[in-house]
């Protein structure tokens, strides 16, 4: 087995005397893809960042094969510096690195590299960020929440081009069917420390609960033995003739090992205040419509909702789902067509904007508007504390400002805001991100049974598998389909997958002129020097395999890192330049491969 690119061994980190990481480990191998899993606030983050030197364990080593080429992707980038999308991209290249290829990943994901940076959404932040890190073709891709802001083609096209891939993967991500689409093996980590299993992410809940399982019931044995130990030692013969030492020394450490267990944490309690129940019709359009210089982005529409109904909307970013969602709540008007609102309809919205509120606002002033020390949940006051805890926030974060918080905190925050409203219409704009799959778990259970009616744009599709009656899809041109069931119903329905259209802002967004593309070229032949790649180039990828394999057979014999620890990292270089010179040279000749076919079919025409 050849030895891995990147091991983090004992790691251990102390914020603040609470022990955050202890004794965690992580080992990728090449071409390995792992999916890194972990509550909210369990350190999966800071993990990333120890294993992408970005930050220092307070004790543990961190190794990374010299000469492996390794790219991060943080949840928020830092475009600070760049006057352009491609000026950040290209900032991230070796030397060595064709700055078309930049241009390229750019193209691909919607974007001209002409973008000021000061003006992007968050879908086109992640964009940028994403041809970043792909476009060097690291050995190592550490991805943390790389589907955040982004549409389902833009996730599909992203879980196709990893998959082409040989970089190795360590993924963090809610979206249980990208995990499940891309990852081999799975490595869990809890309470400070982690463990794993040797398969996708598609075994790891039917495993993370069998040991839970076994873990609670090792606890339950031990507290059965210490009621054991200390009924012997009030009241057993040997204990009243003379103090038996090794036993009392047993019972000292059972005792120690109870109060150091660190337990799991508890699942979020969500509850949403529910007002009293709608008419039975909740939404009635007909022929609505709505356009923004010259584009229409709803035409000629027309929906009825019922009470109970769980309606899932997706599309491209830009195809104007939030302008629809406006238009079926009455919140803008549209320009043909009429809207009628049931009777008694109470909504509440939770927007994607997870920064709505002042960064200074403590916790405890977001959720009672700074008054008071309590919150109204379904009619009962209910102090700000016990209801931070039904979200699974500490106590002590009662005062601790908005901008300390993490993505994962900021969207409980968030959904805790909107469920304090009394409703019975939910209004929810991408309420899954940044939040860990046993919270995702919990706001399905709630929403399933909650009783009144849900309006709902995600781009989580099994998240809209699970949970939506009906799904509405863009067509095109402003056409909007309703589909009865979920996002994997929808594909069945309607034949095919969406289509990534050109990428446009949507109204409610600064607009700019989209760049005029330059004429096709010409057609032409292949060039002597083309012709001469295509016949040479697989001679070299052959003798470039063979000095490789000649490498890894000599990085695989378990004393060469002892005998000659120099010797071993030069040849860890070495193999890594020889890998990349043989992706390059193999991706060198498809491309001229699918040249000479095109031109070969283009005279043939």
């Amino acid at each position: 087995m050849a030895p891995p690119l990147l091991q983090l061994k004992d790691i251990g980190l102390t914020f603040g005397g609470t022990p955050l990481l202890t004794g965690a480990e992580l080992s990728v191998s090449p071409g390995e893809r792992v999916s890194l899993i972990g509550r909210n606030g369990s350190g999966k983050s800071t993990l990333l960042r120890m294993a992408a030197r970005l930050a220092e364990p307070d004790r543990g080593t961190v190794f990374v094969q010299p000469g492996a080429l390794v790219r991060y992707l943080p949840q928020e980038a830092d475009f600070s510096g760049f006057a352009s999308t491609r000026a950040y991209v290209e900032a991230g290249l070796t030397p060595t690195d064709d700055p078309h290829v930049a241009q390229h990943l750019l193209e691909q994901l919607g974007l001209t590299g002409e973008e000021d940076p000061k003006h992007l959404s968050g879908g086109e932040v992640r964009r940028a960020s994403l041809a970043r890190v792909l476009a060097p073709s690291p050995d190592i891709l550490l991805l943390d929440e790389p589907t955040n802001h982004l549409d389902l083609t833009t996730i599909e096209w992203l879980e196709c081009e990893l998959e082409s891939r040989r970089a190795a993967l360590v993924i963090i991500s809610h979206d249980r069917r990208f995990l499940s689409n891309l990852t081999r093996t799975t490595v869990w980590l809890d309470r400070g420390a982690t463990r794993r299993l040797e398969r996708g992410f598609a075994h790891f809940e039917e495993w993370r609960d069998a040991l839970l399982a076994e873990e609670e019931r090792a606890q339950h044995k031990l507290a059965r033995k210490i009621a054991a130990e200390e009924n012997w030692m009030r009241y057993g013969v040997t204990a009243r003739r003379k103090r038996n030492m090794r036993r009392v020394a047993e019972l000292q450490a059972l005792r120690e090992a109870k109060r150091t267990h660190r337990g799991v944490a508890g699942n979020a309690d969500i509850t949403v205040s529910a007002a009293e129940a709608s008419g039975k019709l909740v939404i009635e359009a007909e022929r609505i419509s709505k356009s923004y210089d010259d584009r229409r982005i709803v035409a000629d529409f027309s929906l009825r909702v019922a009470r109970g109904d769980r309606v899932g909307i997706i599309g491209p970013n830009g195809s104007g789902k939030t302008t629809l969602i406006s238009l079926l709540t009455g919140a803008v008007e549209s320009d043909a067509g009429t809207l009628r609102l049931g009777a008694n309809v109470q909504i509440g919205t939770l927007t994607q904007h997870r920064d709505s509120l002042a960064p200074e606002t403590t916790v405890a002033e977001a959720l009672t508007g700074g008054a008071g020390e309590t919150v109204m949940v379904n009619g009962a006051p209910k102090h700000v504390v016990g209801y931070m805890r039904d979200f699974l926030f500490a106590p002590e974060q009662a005062r601790t400002p908005l901008s300390k918080l993490s993505g994962g905190e900021r969207g409980r925050l968030m959904l805790a805001q909107t469920f304090a409203k009394p409703s019975n219409l939910l209004v929810l704009d991408e309420p899954t991100n940044d939040l860990d799959m046993e919270t995702l778990d919990v706001l399905e259970d709630m929403l399933a049974d909650y009783p009144g009616t849900v309006l709902l744009i995600s781009h989580d599709r099994d998240f809209l598998d699970r949970l939506v009656t009906s799904v509405i899809a863009p067509e095109g041109d402003g056409r909007w389909v309703e589909y009865a069931g979920g996002y994997s119903d929808m594909l069945s329905q309607r034949g095919a997958d969406l289509t990534r259209e050109a990428r446009r802002s949507e109204p409610e967004r600064s607009s700019r002129p989209a760049p005029e593309r330059p004429a096709p070229a010409p057609k032409r032949k292949l060039t002597f020097k083309e012709k001469h790649a295509l016949e040479t180039l697989p001679k070299t990828i052959a003798e470039l395999n063979e000095g490789a394999q000649s490498l890894t057979a000599r990085l695989d014999d378990p004393r060469f890192y002892e005998r000659d620890r120099t010797a071993f990292e030069q040849a860890s270089a070495r193999l890594g330049d020889l890998q990349r010179q043989i992706a390059a040279a193999e991706e060198l000749w498809l491309e001229l491969e699918i040249l000479r076919e095109e031109l070969a079919a283009a005279d043939g025409r």
